[in-house]
């Protein structure tokens, strides 16, 4: 049996600038940290005692007896590729699907790391993550940016540069002390709607062709945001004035990112003293991120009191096997 364990990833500045329709031509780069909230996937051979060849759980339920049969595009296509039978797998997690914290991605990371243990092989970091973007992006042919996988698979604070030669992930130098001070004036709010990234993301595609300039100021902002948090004599403050920036020139990319009550949620917020914040993922519903005064968290929880608050850590991990007990297995 083996059991990974998968971080969900936020990221600040730079989404958008990780589509390779964009990045091929003029570079990208993201700002963004993963945190201590998981999804866990488990897999197993299936023992021969039953009607069916392999038995899957995770929103859904699926028994089959071929890999053609299953519903999931992403376990379907995986299995295949990866030439797995036989299985049990399932798949749990802290937080909601299609809630813009790189789920989907985080759980195919997860899965991929699993399937290789299982067969009893090795995969680096940069080999989970380029399978998980292969897996998503080519198999799956869902639209998208190519951050999450990256994040889910190294973990921490990193600064994520992509080019048309491929991309590399370099830690934020920050102090500890520093790093904790950002993580206590940030406040996570899930705002109660969930919409699959890929269909938002394909209506973003569109739009990015015509929001070159937008891209662009957004790139930028990802030095900006770095210089404020490696500069300890620049209040961490501009680093929250700088959400609030760059969550308006993602909101003139595609109006499939915000809706009305995000809006309204996000204004009552930003009037009970948060300094800036943006809606985590491509859009449309998921969780809202603050950041906020420490004087001024109470209100903001306040204003927002029919919205779940969940509280969080930073981590530095990425995805990991937690569990590894080995089996004989003959197909």
């Amino acid at each position: 049996m083996i059991i990974t364990q998968t971080p969900f990833r936020m990221s600040f500045f730079g989404g958008g600038t990780d589509f390779n329709g964009f990045f091929n031509e003029h570079g990208g780069a993201v700002l963004s940290t993963t945190f201590d909230k998981y999804c866990y996937v488990t897999v197993r051979h299936l023992p021969k005692f039953f009607e069916y060849k392999t038995h899957l759980t995770y929103s859904k339920e699926e028994k089959v007896n071929s890999n053609e049969e299953i519903q999931h595009p992403a376990i379907r296509n995986a299995m295949e590729w990866m030439d797995m039978h036989d299985i049990r797998m399932t798949y749990e997690s802290d937080l909601p699907a299609r809630s813009g914290l790189g789920t989907s991605s985080s759980f195919a990371v997860g899965m991929i790391e699993a399937f290789y243990a299982l067969k009893g092989k090795y995969a680096d970091k940069r080999k989970l993550a380029d399978d998980a973007i292969y897996l998503e992006r080519e198999l799956c042919k869902e639209a998208g940016g190519i951050q999450d996988q990256i994040a889910a698979s190294f973990g921490g604070f990193n600064r994520i540069n992509f080019s048309k030669d491929g991309y590399s992930v370099n830690p934020v130098i920050i102090s500890p002390e520093r790093k904790r001070q950002l993580n206590d004036h940030l406040m996570l709010f899930f705002t109660g709607f969930s919409r699959f990234s890929s269909d938002i993301q394909k209506g973003t595609e569109k739009s990015m062709k015509d929001k070159t300039a937008e891209l662009l100021k957004m790139y930028a902002l990802v030095d900006d945001a770095e210089k404020i948090l490696t500069d300890e004599s620049v209040s961490l403050d501009e680093f929250g004035k700088l959400l609030d920036y760059t969550w308006k020139l993602k909101r003139g990319i595609s109006s499939g990112i915000s809706t009305g009550s995000i809006d309204e949620q996000y204004e009552r917020a930003m009037k009970a003293g948060a300094l800036g914040g943006k809606l985590l993922g491509a859009g449309g519903g998921g969780f809202l991120l603050f950041y906020v005064p420490l004087e001024k968290q109470a209100a903001v929880t306040e204003s927002l009191a029919g919205q779940l608050y969940v509280p969080f850590k930073f981590e530095n991990e990425g995805t990991k096997v937690i569990y590894y007990g080995p089996e004989e297995y003959n197909k």
